[in-house]
């Protein structure tokens, strides 16, 4: 993801900004969920932004510096809101989403050092505790996709009473994307996934079922998330429709069962048809660059090969 205010991602190309890290056995031992387990520091060592705050709904912005509610970047936080539980038919937000957005990342990464000494150093994080649904991220260039895509992780934390970790990542990396193209394109991904179907990779959703930290993913496996969201969601109506039924059991305090087996069982060979469905987003690369001002047969960047990390 680009430099913005966006959480924390998966090493390697463009994802050292985001990774929403999630702790695994965090809701178990009474630790924040941090789209991962880390232990927070004195947070008195470092000060949270609050000298001015909005509200929109159950949004909560609080800031180093004066921002309205009618900032075109808080106004696309609570349209993306609106269009993530319509497009999911998440049920109503059970708790408010709070948004501390620092003044540069000066400011960020000492708070963050100080209140989370064992996170990694990312650009943005997602950090959910028992008591506040929080994203943490500093005005940068990257501060759109930033905000859209922590604040996915804090919104699906909202609704549901399970999120795993693939369908997670893979549902804020789909997100994340502003894009008035329907294909909603993300260009780093769908370039990705492509070099690695041409050597040979094959995805495997039972296996992305078994990862449970942050810190078991990666680079490949974000890509493989998102592809999966985007499959379900954009492929086929009959795809559309297993994941809407996943995400209404997802509301249930019972443990979810394996999307995987419904997949499978929907549709005869899922990893060819993904592999199959990757080879489609060409055209889409092409369009989302001339949206973004980029030249459509621009030589494609060197893709690390996967699990490879910067």
């Amino acid at each position: 993801m680009p430099p913005s205010l966006f959480v924390a991602r998966p090493p390697a190309a463009r994802l050292p900004t985001w990774v929403g890290v999630r702790l695994a056995l965090c809701a178990a031992l009474g630790l924040p969920l941090i789209s991962g387990c880390a232990t927070p520091g004195t947070q008195a060592a470092a000060r949270l932004p609050s000298r001015h705050q909005v509200r929109l709904d159950r949004l909560v912005v609080k800031s180093d510096f004066s921002i309205s509610d009618d900032d075109p970047r808080i106004r696309e936080l609570h349209d993306l809101r609106d269009e993530v539980r319509s497009t999911l038919l998440l049920p109503p937000q059970r708790r408010p989403v709070v948004v501390y957005l620092f003044q540069d990342e000066d400011r960020y990464s000492q708070y963050m050092q100080a209140a989370f000494p064992n996170l990694p150093q990312r650009r943005a994080f997602f950090i959910g505790t028992p008591g506040e649904l929080s994203v943490y991220a500093f005005w940068g260039e990257q501060v759109r996709e930033d905000l859209r895509h922590e604040y996915t992780h804090g919104l699906l934390h909202a609704s549901l009473e399970h999120v795993p970790l693939w369908l997670d990542e893979g549902l804020a990396e789909y997100f994340e994307v502003a894009t008035q193209d329907a294909a909603r394109i993300n260009i780093d991904h769908a370039e990705g996934l492509a070099t690695m179907v041409a050597n040979g990779w094959q995805p495997d959703l039972k296996r992305m079922e078994q990862l449970e930290d942050v810190s078991e993913m990666q680079r490949a496996d974000y890509q493989e998330a998102w592809a999966w969201a985007h499959f379900l969601l954009s492929e086929s109506d009959s795809g559309r429709e297993l994941l809407l039924a996943y995400m209404e059991e997802l509301q249930s305090p019972a443990p979810p069962p394996s999307l995987a087996d419904r997949i499978k069982a929907e549709f005869p060979s899922p990893e060819e048809r993904l592999t199959a469905y990757i080879s489609t987003f060409g055209a889409g690369v092409g369009r989302a660059r001339v949206m973004l001002g980029q030249d459509p047969d621009a030589e494609e960047p060197l893709i690390q090969p996967a699990g490879a990390s910067q």
